[in-house]
């Protein structure tokens, strides 16, 4: 098909619904399925980017078409339409409606567009004398249909509900999530165009721009998702797509004690430590599951208590009615700053919403300041998430990302503002099973001289544990370090009187 035979039926514009006539596609023979063959010249399957940026050295193509690299790593076989139909649909895409914009509103499930989407094919098809057997045509059809209403090629990953990440690396390289598993599956884009398409199609109905100008875009999806695309040139293997599925289900404290993520006991704790408000940082490293226990632990805050939450890309499904949420927005396209808002503007602002909570996020520059002196000036009971290894690395961090707030102070009175603010930090990891656990609980004590000090009260052990600490292959359980923390009192005015063998009374292994 060339495309002025496109042009010729259409002149730029869809064809009304009302006036098409939806008949049935001329159908041939219908042929066994048939599977696109595995490309076995790397140059040409999508794996040499540029000039030698990557080459990839196929050890064996497996019968199956699957490939064994010379790593040793294999590559599964990839979905292919045949080529026939990929050319169809690249053609068709920008055919069948009046303009890109027209389905930034229509679901893909909605049976209604379906059928207009369906009506234009069939009266393109026939126009043009195409003839599709049946497998063919439902191939094309529904390439289409997502391309147009829905994600292209990663579709069936977004509705599958297992799958709680979606990583597209360039055309031929999609990886997913499933448990807390990376997994490259079988989907490819037909190439780097299709990829753009599917990019300009998510972030298009948000009223941003993937271009030269803005090749970076981060955002929220309707449904709560995040989405992270990144274009050239940027992305020298072709553009990104990096989706965090929202979960359907707010996990509640009895999901994470029962997928083992922590105990009964700590679980009791950290009520107590989240009523009695203590101000508490969840610490850990990206997908270690920190925003999913800082809901939990938000889910603790009282009801006739007064929440600001402040995110980048809102993320947090808190319960509890009096509950103000904000969210960074980036500048108006052409704009270098105009309507732009950061995290750290809305922390300020929070100060003048008369907050009893304050909970962000996640802290990742000069913003940190501002939280700690809104936890040092009677807003008690806040909570925040920081990217880091482990408690001890959480404060040097925290010092990092106030040093970025302009503000010419000594790195002994930033560590005093940690010292003052902080109660306790909870520590994230996913292990290499794929769960995600708490795998330490450290209160911070106060100021030694010019050192923060911090005292573990639970760590997480393994039986094939080492001097540095517990094995990343899971197994293990989060035990108490039989030290009681300082702020039982805290706790106690509250109406918590935790029984000290939940601290492990004799236990002293794992003070740091």
């Amino acid at each position: 098909m060339r495309d002025d035979e496109f042009d010729a039926i259409f002149s730029g514009d869809a064809p009304d619904e009302e006036t098409l006539v939806a008949e049935e596609p001329q159908v041939t023979e219908t042929r066994p399925p048939k599977a696109a063959p595995a490309p076995v010249d790397v140059d040409h399957a999508g794996f040499t980017i540029g000039s030698g940026i990557t080459k990839v050295t196929v050890d064996k193509v497996l019968d199956d078409g699957s490939w064994i690299l010379d790593t040793g790593y294999h590559v599964p076989a990839k979905r292919r339409v045949p080529e026939q139909v990929a050319k169809l649909r690249r053609q068709l895409r920008s055919k069948l409606l009046a303009s890109p914009e027209e389905a930034d509103k229509w679901d893909r499930y909605d049976q209604s567009k379906i059928a207009i989407i369906e009506d234009r094919l069939q009266t393109v098809l026939q126009k043009l004398n195409v003839f599709l057997d049946q497998e063919d045509y439902q191939t094309l059809l529904m390439g289409l249909l997502d391309d147009l209403l829905g994600f292209g090629a990663i579709q069936p990953l977004v509705d599958n509900k297992e799958c709680s990440e979606i990583m597209v690396n360039g055309p031929e390289v999609v990886f997913a999530e499933y448990k807390g598993k990376l997994i490259e599956t079988e989907l490819v884009f037909d190439d780097e165009d299709h990829i753009r398409w599917t990019a300009q199609r998510i972030v298009r109905p948000l009223m941003r721009s993937l271009d030269r100008k803005s090749p970076m875009v981060d955002a929220r999806l309707p449904d709560g998702s995040r989405v992270h695309l990144v274009t050239e040139p940027s992305a020298l293997l072709g553009t990104t797509i990096t989706i965090r599925k929202f979960p359907e289900k707010r996990l509640t404290v009895d999901d994470l004690v029962r997928f083992g993520s922590l105990t009964k006991d700590v679980a009791e704790f950290f009520r107590a430590c989240v009523v009695s408000r203590l101000n508490i940082v969840v610490s850990g490293g990206t997908g270690s599951g920190k925003t999913t226990l800082l809901n939990v632990l938000s889910s603790y805050i009282p009801e006739d208590e007064r929440i600001v939450t402040v995110e980048d890309s809102a993320e947090l499904q808190l319960a509890q009615r009096h509950v103000v949420r904000l969210e960074t927005a980036p500048a108006l396209p052409g704009t270098e700053d105009v309507g732009k808002l950061e995290i750290r503007d809305l922390v300020k602002g929070t100060l003048r919403m008369r907050p009893d909570r304050i909970v962000v996020g996640e802290v990742r520059s000069g913003e940190a300041l501002d939280m700690l002196q809104a936890m040092n000036t009677g807003h008690d009971g806040s909570l925040t998430t920081v990217h880091s290894n482990s408690p001890r690395d959480a404060v040097a961090r925290l010092e990092t990302l106030c040093l970025m707030a302009g503000m010419d102070l000594p790195l002994y009175v930033i560590r005093a503002q940690i010292a003052a603010a902080i109660d306790l930090f909870v520590q994230q990891a996913r292990l290499k099973d794929g769960s995600r656990k708490v795998v330490q609980v450290t209160e911070l004590l106060g100021m030694e001289g010019e050192q923060v000090t911090l005292m573990d009260l639970f760590v997480y052990e393994t039986p094939n544990q080492t001097s540095t600490g517990y094995s990343h292959e899971g197994g293990g359980e989060l035990n108490p370090t039989g030290f009681p923390p300082g702020f039982l009192h805290r706790l106690e005015q509250y109406g918590f009187r935790l029984p000290k063998t939940i601290f492990g009374a004799g236990r002293n292994k794992f003070q740091r």
